[in-house]
């Protein structure tokens, strides 16, 4: 957002001659006193009010009055600009497992989930011509949203969305068929599902490697994930259903080859996330090779704030009339 003048001359020229004139009254005219008496008639007067600064006041809300007159006239505006994509980018779907497992904190002191959102977010962030989507996958699947390139409605649903929503399982196939079925309907170039998960499918009707196989017909890219370290694990996560704080040990074990068969029969790539140094370099991997067109172009908007400029003017000039004419007229 900038601030500025149609034509700056007329506001340089305010700024310059206003004062100016300022400066040759003020040599020309002495400081006007008022002495009041206060008080009944023939009695002792009070104390006499000294007006001048007030009348002072008066003439520096004249000033800027005139001032504002000078701007008004000079075009003052303010000019936004927009950001507008040329090309569409590419649709993708991130299929994120919500089990209670994902509560595990062996990413730096935090949980699987949260490190999940955080680096979602940040990669849609940077690729702003690409429409970004969500499923949710735990004893079932969900769309939380559909591919689109407001960032806000996709941080906003990250930030609701709580581990255990969906249940205690795993549908990694129900999730792959959720994202599929979406990106199909999409006109997008390029497509791309990629899957986060820490466990095994162990729920759902469809079978991991049959939906992974669709993306591969349809043509989309694919990617999984597996992220968490393997061992003991401290947990630590909150029911959303019970409300009840559950905290402890986790026993983190899952069969990687169960997920690297599920990825060739995608045709995706597989990445092995233990920790999240490696978790961000699985998404930095993922920004590099899926690589989209952006033409960008800028356009500028402008707003004339001429009115009011001009209604600010006359409520000032008019209010130190008003002073001066009903309030001060006895005494000026």
């Amino acid at each position: 957002m900038n601030f500025s003048f149609e034509y700056p001359i007329i506001a340089v020229l305010s700024l310059i001659l206003i004062p100016a004139a300022i400066l040759i009254l003020r040599r020309l005219k002495n400081p006007f006193i008022a002495a009041i008496p206060l008080g009944a008639p023939g009695g002792v007067p009070f104390k006499s009010f000294q007006l001048s600064s007030f009348v002072k006041l008066l003439k520096y809300l004249e000033a800027a009055g005139v001032l504002l007159l000078f701007f008004s006239a000079a075009g003052p505006s303010l000019k936004t600009s927009e950001t507008v994509w040329l090309n569409r980018g590419a649709d993708i779907i991130f299929i994120l497992d919500v089990s209670p497992s994902m509560a595990a904190l062996d990413m730096d002191g935090k949980n699987r989930f949260d490190t999940a959102r955080t680096l979602i977010s940040s990669f849609a962030l940077h690729r702003p011509s690409d429409n970004i989507g969500l499923v949710a996958v735990g004893e079932d699947a969900a769309l939380l949203v559909p591919p689109t390139s407001d960032r806000d409605a996709l941080n906003l649903r990250l930030e609701q969305f709580k581990i255990g929503e969906l249940g205690d399982k795993t549908a990694l196939g129900m999730g792959l068929a959720v994202a599929a079925y979406h990106l199909e309907k999409s006109n997008a170039k390029h497509k791309t599902a990629v899957i986060i998960t820490d466990g095994e499918n162990n729920a759902g009707e469809l079978h991991p490697e049959t939906a992974a196989a669709m993306l591969r017909e349809m043509g989309i890219s694919f990617w999984v994930i597996a992220v968490g370290s393997g061992g003991e694990v401290p947990i630590d996560y909150t029911d959303p259903y019970t409300k009840i704080r559950r905290t402890g040990i986790f026993d983190s074990r899952y069969n990687p080859e169960s997920l690297r068969r599920m990825s060739a029969s995608g045709g995706g790539t597989f990445i092995i996330a233990p920790s999240a140094e490696s978790f961000a370099a699985a998404f930095s991997q993922l920004d590099n090779t899926e690589i989209t067109v952006q033409r960008p172009r800028i356009i500028y908007h402008r707003k004339p704030l001429f009115f009011q400029f001009l209604i600010s003017t006359v409520l000032l000039l008019a209010g130190v009339r008003f002073i001066r004419r009903n309030l001060l007229g006895a005494v000026l």
